[in-house]
């Protein structure tokens, strides 16, 4: 649009500290406020050598703060002034925190503007993400965000808990089998019994909150696959146990390790079923392996399970527990 009075000018314009003749010298270095400065351009000067307005380009070049007269001056040569336009058709340098994300063009920000601390330098998270935490991803070309439970690894199992044990440890209980899950992974790490000659049992827990509470009773069955020097089987229903080892030794250097996994049991159609393979030592130290399948023999969902020894206490080693995912 028009503008009514005089149009305003841009551009940053300098006049030169005052330059002194050498002579037999065409080469000068360009200063204001005693420092060095860049021209745009030689076509973004205008310079007076007495008294002459110099053609850019052919009386005078530039590079860098350095002009270059197209010939050596003399003593009586003077350098009258040198003004310096700046860009004319640009606004200078803007001030701080002037620019706005409206005046920054569409895709002008490529990846050669990135610092290379541009990642290094943020806070680093202390802990795994959570999932809701987001990352950048380019979908064919086209930045996208997303959550971090769409890409977690982890594998099929999803640690939860881990309890040690200590001395005298009567039982290791896990009472919160979340819904959140759909099967559970026990693992059992060099648990030691403190009587010799024993088994691991289990029991489970049913009811929530304050009805929660373990099942005794005639509601577990098991049957168990153990190989030593020889082949043995056994199996019954209708006990007060589910059998989750085969007889342990107590030695200080003997102890039990185990994988149990617990199927579906937030359902309520189906018996409760463990699958158990594991290895140890016996009170004869034989080494023995083994698979056992344990039931909880009633419909009722589970919501934790119990860990103890046939006699005495469970005195060292760990229990974790993971889970899988309902999708």
């Amino acid at each position: 649009m028009a503008y009514i009075g005089k149009e305003p000018q841009v551009g940053n314009y300098q006049i030169c500290d005052a330059i002194s003749v050498v002579n037999g010298q065409a080469a000068y270095t360009m200063q204001v406020s005693s420092a060095n400065v860049n021209p745009e351009s030689a076509n973004h000067m205008i310079v007076s050598l007495n008294g002459i307005i110099q053609k850019p380009g052919s009386s005078f070049t530039i590079s860098g703060s350095t002009i270059t007269f197209a010939s050596n001056l003399v003593t009586n040569d003077v350098i009258d002034y040198i003004m310096l336009l700046g860009n004319v058709l640009d606004l200078g340098t803007p001030s701080d925190n002037t620019v706005t994300a409206a005046k920054i063009g569409a895709n002008a920000v490529t990846g050669a503007k990135l610092n290379t601390d541009v990642i290094s330098a943020q806070t680093a998270l202390a802990t795994a993400p959570a999932d809701t935490d987001e990352f950048m991803v380019s979908d064919g070309g086209v930045l996208k965000r997303i959550d971090y439970s769409l890409i977690k690894g982890g594998g099929q199992w999803e640690f939860i808990s881990a309890t040690t044990i200590s001395s005298g440890t009567a039982a290791v209980d896990f009472t919160t089998l979340s819904t959140d899950y759909e099967d559970f992974l026990f693992t059992l790490q060099n648990v030691h019994q403190a009587d010799d000659g024993v088994r691991i049992y289990g029991r489970v827990f049913t009811g929530t909150g304050g009805s929660q509470a373990v099942v005794t009773g005639s509601n577990y069955g098991y049957a168990i696959s153990t190989m030593t020097t020889g082949h043995s089987t056994e199996g019954t229903n209708s006990v007060d146990h589910m059998r989750f080892s085969y007889i342990n030794g107590a030695s200080t250097d003997e102890s039990y390790c185990a994988e149990i996994v617990l199927y579906n049991p937030h359902g309520t159609t189906f018996q409760k079923f463990f699958r158990i393979n594991g290895v140890g030592v016996s009170s004869a130290n034989a080494t023995h392996m083994h698979s056992i399948a344990s039931k909880y023999d009633q419909t009722t969902a589970v919501t934790g399970v119990r860990f103890y020894s046939q006699s005495g206490d469970l005195d060292s080693g760990q229990i974790s527990l993971f889970g899988r995912k309902n999708s």
